[in-house]
């Protein structure tokens, strides 16, 4: 025990003698999750000494200053999940996107961070720290990094499964300073959570007609789906599993309640299975605490298409932007800009096409833009990024009702379609269905 407490002591440094260990050039990650940040605001002081520096910021939520004009000499930034942090800079191309690519082997960076940035809990009586609420790939891109930093911060939860680090496997620490805020106040794409909007209830009682007794759930990150758990989407379910990368608002509770029991699933039954808890109360965060019934793994591990589709009646639901008459899901851009990270929608659209019983659901408001523009369109706007190809759609839902395009032919999905989009936009689709079709 008392060598991993002096190797523990000896590894801690202050937030400005970890920021000095970057250099000019320097690839610096910080890990998905919230950012480590004491490290992030002594590495912006750092600005003018600094030149040429390449940020990677899977989930861009705190603002250190860098996604404002006049930081491009001193850092690159490419982020992954777009959120209301980086958008400006991203539309105004500051910042680059990179593809989050789950795949079982194989790193989102080949070689590694020259320093990677991350979070943990103090150590136990044994040295091992957790990762808190957020796992995804922190140990195999520690792995791979050249030197890794961690902040200790001792609010952190710890949960079983795969979700602890050794001492020994981390070069620096440095003690966490807190930003203070409740957690659960925002989405967990980072945005300011706003009241419902009504056409949700309308999306959730066509949902809850799609969803058995029994299904094991994924439920993605996004403005259509997080709401929705608590606006009474499951209220009468029995025996629902749970596979999913987050925990939107209103599952962790569920769970508590018995509804969410995972006792029917026929992969880690009786197991909550996620990469990361969010959308949760504290009083919900402490429940989950050292609870065996939430295992928090690898993300690689979780969408893998095999691990999804092992599971009987898996019940994948997720947003869109929007989706054309051929079917084509888009959940990235519209047009050249864009607006999302598909993240783990394509594994999930493939799992549970593979699963037995399984169903792909995506849901999307029927307009935009003050009801001026329909989501649901003849064709995708020129440089739109397709997500999800069209033999993989199965259900599209809407405010209107359920487009079930499993069997049909190319101008009966295109009919489905447009019986679920807004009724002062459909007879302009059906003339240009017929033109194109």
């Amino acid at each position: 025990m008392k060598a991993w407490r002096d190797e523990y002591n000896r590894k801690m440094i202050s937030a400005e003698e970890a920021a000095k260990l970057v250099k000019s050039g320097d690839r610096v990650q910080f890990t998905m999750g919230r950012e480590a940040f004491a490290v992030g605001l002594q590495i912006a002081a750092r600005k003018d000494e600094l030149r040429g520096v390449q940020l990677i910021i899977p989930a861009p939520g705190y603002d250190f200053g860098w996604y404002d004009e006049a930081w491009e000499e001193s850092f690159r930034l490419c982020v992954g999940m777009i959120t209301a942090t980086c958008q400006e800079a991203v539309d105004a191309r500051r910042a680059d996107q990179f593809i989050a690519a789950f795949i079982p082997g194989r790193e989102a960076w080949p070689g590694g961070a020259d320093v990677l940035l991350t979070e943990v809990s103090p150590p136990d009586e044994n040295g091992f720290c957790s990762f808190g609420a957020s796992l995804w790939n922190k140990k195999g891109e520690i792995r791979a990094a050249k030197l890794t930093i961690a902040e200790v911060n001792p609010s952190l939860i710890r949960t079983h499964g795969d979700n602890f680090i050794h001492v020994s496997d981390i070069d620096y620490f440095v003690e966490h300073v807190s930003m203070g805020g409740v957690p659960g106040q925002g989405s967990l794409a980072g945005r300011r959570i706003k009241e419902p909007e009504p056409y949700l209830k309308n999306i959730g009682e066509h949902l809850r007609e799609l969803i058995r007794d029994g299904d094991t759930l994924q439920i993605g990150v996004g403005r259509t789906t997080e709401p929705l758990v608590r606006l009474g989407l499951l209220d009468g379910k029995h025996d629902l599993g749970y596979h999913s990368e987050a925990t939107p608002p209103g599952i962790i509770s569920l769970v508590r309640e018995g509804v969410i029991n995972c006792r029917r699933k026929t992969k880690n039954p009786g197991k909550v299975v996620v990469t990361s808890i969010g959308g949760s109360t504290r009083e919900e965060m402490q429940w989950v605490n050292n609870n065996p019934m939430c295992h928090l793994i690898n993300v690689n591990e979780l969408e893998d298409v095999n691990v999804i589709a092992a599971h009987d009646n898996f019940f994948a639901l997720n947003n869109a932007l929007m989706v054309d008459l051929w079917g084509q899901i888009a959940s990235e851009s519209i047009g050249t800009q864009v607006l999302a990270q598909a993240g783990g929608q394509i594994c999930f659209a493939i799992g549970a096409s593979m699963s037995r019983n399984g169903r792909f659901v995506v849901v999307l408001p029927s307009t935009a833009k003050g009801g001026t523009v329909s989501r649901i369109v003849p064709h995708l706007p020129l440089g739109t990024i397709v997500t999800i190809q069209r033999h993989l759609t199965q259900y599209v839902v809407t405010e209107y009702g359920v487009a079930n395009m499993a069997g049909k032919t190319v101008r009966q999905r295109a009919e489905e379609l447009i019986g679920i989009a807004h009724p002062d936009f459909r007879s302009k689709l059906k003339k240009e269905m017929k033109r194109m079709m």
